[in-house]
């Protein structure tokens, strides 16, 4: 096992290992509950981690978090109401239908 980073609190923890475990890569959650603990250890040896069973995978799963954390924005209109979508949507906030496939040029 391999540390792949410190999470804030026990959601976002519990939530990254989930999408890592989704995305493929069998994740854990550790020191869920050392928060408990905080004032009789250091506040960075409280914080929850997540875990990596696979250390040969571990640059590879930062650069799939690295990519949730800055998703890439683009514009594009929607089909099937005409609204115009900016950002990171993968759907029409007017009518819910899906985005069109990107076209790989920037803006599309």
């Amino acid at each position: 096992m391999k540390r792949l980073m410190q999470a804030p609190n026990l959601a976002l923890a519990a939530l990254w290992a989930d999408q890592l475990t989704a995305a493929g890569y069998s994740a854990r959650v550790l020191r869920a509950y050392a928060s408990g603990i905080a004032g009789e250890i250091p506040p960075d040896q409280a914080l929850p981690e997540i875990w990596l069973d696979d250390p040969s995978r571990l640059d590879e799963a930062r650069i799939v978090f690295a990519r949730w954390m800055q998703p890439t924005e683009r514009r594009w209109a929607c089909h099937g109401c005409g609204e115009v979508i900016e950002g990171p949507f993968e759907q029409c906030w007017n009518c819910g239908a899906d985005a069109p496939p990107p076209t790989g040029r920037v803006g599309s």
